[in-house]
């Protein structure tokens, strides 16, 4: 069982810069494929970033939306998932999610249906 909780969202104006946490509950968190993904009022969830178990230097993937604005991190030693968000657009109004799927991958996923286990999400409201 992996509980996931996620931090940092709010609103900021377009521009401007916000870092969302998940802190991952789980002694098997270090060998899970996590990922962000979002979902804003009446749109389908869409995955943002995903990276691979142990957070190697190539496995990062990302949307084309946020490609350049978005980075996705893991530290295995605190157990916690980031993604700093840089230039956000009123386009990345979203109640954003974390995801994990406790099995290695070499590369980030971002098909929600790969992970297993969902925070309760973190709103990001950002303002033209």
């Amino acid at each position: 069982q992996v509980l996931l909780v996620e931090s940092g969202g709010g609103s900021v104006q377009s521009g401007g810069s916000l870092t969302l946490s998940c802190a991952a509950s789980a002694n098997n968190y270090a060998t899970a494929c996590m990922g962000w993904f979002r979902q804003a009022p009446g749109k389908e969830r869409e995955g943002v970033a995903g990276i691979d178990s142990i957070g190697r230097a190539d496995s990062p993937r990302y949307a084309d939306s946020v490609k350049g604005r978005f980075t996705i991190s893991k530290d295995n030693v605190k157990n916690v998932l980031l993604l700093t968000m840089n230039s956000l657009k009123p386009e990345d109004t979203a109640m954003y999610y974390c995801a994990a799927r406790p099995t290695d991958c070499t590369y980030g996923r971002m098909n929600m249906y790969f992970y297993d286990y969902w925070g309760q999400g973190t709103q990001v409201t950002v303002s033209s």
